[in-house]
């Protein structure tokens, strides 16, 4: 497996590209404004055929650029959780002004909790994490112990739940939920630095407030 990234955009947003460099199978993961090209210049100079972009919320800078990435490679599937897909639909309805538009447009199918999905041969497992998003999810490939984390545990923190359909509950609980998994899993989140579960144990003072509030 073979893990690429970058990072940029409005809201200094990351993006990855996984690939099975064997079967030369590629997934992209969120698509923030003006950073996937690099990842997508990569993946067609590898030869890599790119079968997805697969979203872990629909929050305007982990959508913003997926023309682009169609347009790259029309073949490539949407996916998005059922409850973040109104996002896609209205991806300009937000209180926030941007200073570009997003395009709307369809899914080309939904991610729901404990669906498995592949990357030639590498195993994906779907879990669905509400609280950010009603429809947040990650992405965890248990062999290669990584988790595509987007915007659940970030920078040392959470993901913001002062949002019209936040719930800080459900984020305590997805908190709980994941921190179930090994500590040595390496954690790539939708914003800073990657980490391991382990480490935000340890360090984290949000992560570790939800597990003391485990009931």
């Amino acid at each position: 497996m073979i893990v690429l990234t970058n990072n940029g955009g409005i809201a200094a947003t990351s993006c990855y590209l996984i690939a099975d460099e064997v079967q030369k199978k590629a997934v992209l993961f969120d698509a923030p404004n003006d950073t996937v090209q690099p990842l997508l210049d990569e993946a067609k100079r590898r030869g890599w055929d790119l079968i997805g972009l697969w979203l872990t919320h629909g929050h305007f800078d982990h959508i913003a650029d997926h023309a682009i990435v169609s347009q790259a490679f029309p073949e490539a599937k949407v996916l998005i959780h059922r409850a973040d897909d109104p996002k896609l639909h209205r991806p300009n309805a937000m209180s926030i002004v941007l200073p570009f538009k997003i395009p709307p447009r369809r899914a080309d199918g939904y991610v729901e909790d404990g669906d498995r999905l592949k990357i030639g041969s590498i195993e994906v497992e779907v879990i669905h994490t509400p609280g950010h998003a009603p429809g947040h999810v990650m992405y965890y490939m248990p062999a290669e112990k990584v988790l595509i984390g987007g915007d659940l545990i970030i920078c040392g923190a959470v993901g913001r739940t002062d949002l019209p359909d936040s719930d800080p509950e459900a984020l305590n609980e997805s908190i709980r939920r994941v921190m179930q998994l090994p500590d040595d899993v390496n954690l790539l989140p939708g914003h800073c630095s990657p980490s391991t579960l382990g480490q935000e144990r340890e360090t984290n003072p949000y992560v570790r407030q939800a597990l003391m509030e485990r009931r």
